[in-house]
């Protein structure tokens, strides 16, 4: 554990003035550049241990298990040359422990440096199970993508304004206790907010939800930005026809997202003609582009078409997910509907990585090594 953790801890969980937004703003244009020039090509996937069946049980104290983190971080910038990996928090484990739930964290950031990973760390979820307990996590339903994953906030706590203390002690507290350390590469403060669940839980929102979302996200990024992070701020689009400046279908959310992000996050599950229309679109806000989900292989998202094109356009890409594990998302979308149980997928949906180390397609992990090692400029035809 580094030494300054424990007398920081002290500070952070001690009843302190609150900083204004207005003491900081957000990246310029020219700031943004500067920071993504001095990044590696950033490429990485979305994180969960193997164990784990979600965010609360990868970083519960009782299941948190660095060797298994450390043993899967090595898998990823060994075989596929990964520098970052996105990694999802929850706010009940802030709630719960506060002092343990950093320690944790320092720990998980302190395994990823060790194997050149810089993790862009998630605060908020709008995804699945709308209602997260802490505790033992049930089993993985089997055949089902994604079976145990859960939002954060829950549901009830999203609608409640009492609640709004607890979420700002969260992003203050997260931010505020990693805001100049190296290890983190960037904040994702909400996964994709107006998410209506997804799976089986497209009809749980409570009445009020999204407009709770349009109203608390201005202030987390203000909340975040008010701790002077280091590294850049971002909530990433996912939906809708066109994301443009100025595009009239842009919502509340959307306009926030893409007006306060320090560098333009988004979401593309799409073939290779759809996911070049959608940088043109967001190109013309001048700044960096990280695409923080994507590799749906059957619906035509797929490292051979769609890495290659990234790396000439200098886009940043972190793919769903790494390891098949017990969020089992090597099972497409629909298996909500129609679970995998008779006759599994012939080819995997999502991840990279089979449990015992062996790539899914080691020809994937040679494009990922050599993508990241190639200058855009002579990215070669694969």
């Amino acid at each position: 554990m580094r030494k300054w953790l424990s007398p920081l801890l002290a500070t952070l969980l001690a009843v302190a003035p609150m900083a204004h937004a207005d003491d900081a703003a957000r990246w310029t244009p020219a700031h943004a550049d500067a920071w993504y020039a001095k990044q590696q090509w950033l490429v990485g996937a979305n994180y969960t241990t193997s164990n784990a069946i979600n965010q609360l049980e990868m970083f519960q104290a009782e299941t948190f298990d660095p060797e298994a983190i450390d043993r899967e971080l090595r898998w990823a910038h060994e075989q596929f040359g990964m520098n970052t990996m996105r990694v999802y928090l929850h706010d009940l484990l802030w709630q719960q422990d506060p002092q343990g739930f950093l320690k944790r964290v320092d720990t998980f950031l302190s395994i990823a440096e060790k194997h050149g990973i810089r993790p862009m760390l998630v605060l908020f979820d709008s995804c699945w199970d709308p209602d997260p307990k802490l505790g033992p996590q049930h089993r993985p339903i089997p055949g089902v993508h994604n079976s145990g994953w859960v939002q954060s906030p829950s549901r009830h706590m999203l609608v409640d304004p009492a609640n709004d203390k607890h979420f700002r002690d969260y992003v203050e507290g997260v931010v505020g206790a990693f805001a100049n350390d190296k290890r983190v590469l960037a904040w994702d403060l909400w996964n994709e907010p107006d998410n209506p669940g997804g799976g089986n839980y497209m009809d749980k929102q409570l009445k009020g939800e999204q407009e709770r979302i349009a109203e608390l996200l201005p202030q987390i990024f203000d909340w975040a930005r008010a701790k002077k992070p280091t590294q850049p701020l971002t909530s990433g689009v996912w939906i809708g026809d066109d994301w443009s400046p100025g595009a009239a279908s842009l919502t509340a959310i959307q306009r926030t997202q893409l007006e306060r992000s320090d560098v333009i996050t988004f979401h593309n599950y799409e073939q290779p003609e759809a996911f070049v229309s959608r940088v043109a679109q967001l190109k013309k806000y001048g700044r960096p582009l990280i695409c923080t989900e994507w590799l749906a292989r059957g619906a035509g998202s797929n490292v051979d078409t769609i890495l290659p094109i990234a790396r000439r356009e200098n886009i940043g890409m972190i793919n769903w997910g790494f390891v098949d594990g017990a969020i089992q998302t090597r099972f497409p979308w629909d298996s909500w509907q129609r679970p995998y149980t008779m006759e599994p997928p012939t080819v995997w949906f999502h991840d990279l990585v089979k449990a015992d180390g062996t790539p899914y397609r080691p020809r994937e992990a040679e494009l990922f090594r050599r993508l990241a090692k190639t200058p855009r400029t002579a990215v070669p035809a694969f």
